[in-house]
């Protein structure tokens, strides 16, 4: 199967760091943690080679796509305390390609997979550097509004639902109050997002619209 192309590769503030070896975008990266696009183009370079080990392993392509966006999920927590000159274990120093093969193989052999019915990931509208500073916005949000928000988008629940979900934990919230939560949660977590990270995906969006991919797919 051919990786798919992923077009923020092509974005310009991404291309302008091609010339950067991995060893620089790596300490950008780290260096750098109000910006996401380092981690976009370490992505973009490696996602090809990560992408096809994967779906050799996987039993389906819905798997695949799903592991995919977890195997780059664990690399970027891990990426952070990243030094490739002193990789334990190495005798010499390790090269980012190398460690990034070692990490998708490790993913590979540990991760435990929903059934293919339960995955409703979607790698078109929710690639992996979008889904990681996604995730790391929401925990930016109060309890009130991240709830609110996952409840909407992952569990795809009724403003009904969500309101008598929320008062059984004894928020007092109508029904009619939800849609204001989630227009603010969907505008408070938009802001929490890198700045470039909004411009490399949500240029084609309105400001703060809950129809951005970032908001409907990436929670």
């Amino acid at each position: 199967m051919q990786p798919p192309v992923f077009s923020e590769c092509q974005h310009p503030l991404v291309q302008s760091l091609f010339q950067r070896s991995d060893r620089e975008l790596l300490t950008l990266f780290q260096r750098h943690p109000d910006e996401g696009k380092y981690f976009t183009a370490i992505f973009g370079r490696y996602s090809s080679i990560v992408y096809t080990l994967i779906q050799h392993q996987a039993k389906s392509p819905v798997q695949g796509d799903y592991l995919f966006a977890m195997t780059w999920r664990h690399i970027y927590h891990e990426l952070r305390g990243l030094d490739l000159r002193f990789e334990e274990g190495a005798s010499t120093p390790f090269t980012l390609q190398t460690w990034l093969i070692n990490m998708t193989a490790w993913c590979i052999e540990h991760a435990e997979l929903p059934p293919v019915e339960s995955i409703h990931y979607s790698l078109q509208n929710s690639p992996p550097p979008l889904w990681c500073y996604v995730e790391q916005a929401l925990d930016l949000l109060s309890p009130l509004l991240r709830i609110t928000v996952l409840m909407a988008r992952t569990f795809h629940w009724s403003e009904t639902r969500i309101s008598a979900y929320l008062q059984a934990e004894g928020e007092t919230i109508a029904p009619g109050e939800v849609k204001a939560l989630l227009e603010e949660g969907y505008q408070r977590l938009e802001s929490a997002l890198p700045t470039d990270i909004r411009t490399i995906y949500l240029d084609a969006f309105p400001p703060h619209s809950n129809s951005a991919p970032a908001l409907q797919n990436a929670t």
